[in-house]
């Protein structure tokens, strides 16, 4: 039986999900949320009030 020479590589495509855009969602959402309830404490009230 023939073995092939060498394996095939995975190309990752250029967009959808992916763990290294995952993560920078995550902690681009994770300093938004920080920098709302800064903004929040210091104006003494809540943004998100209509």
């Amino acid at each position: 039986m023939l073995e092939p020479s060498r394996s095939p590589t995975r190309r990752l495509p250029r967009y959808g999900f992916h763990g290294h855009t995952e993560k920078l969602n995550g902690r681009l959402a994770m300093l938004g949320f920080i920098a709302l309830v800064a903004v929040e404490f210091k104006l003494g009230h809540g943004l998100l009030i209509w």
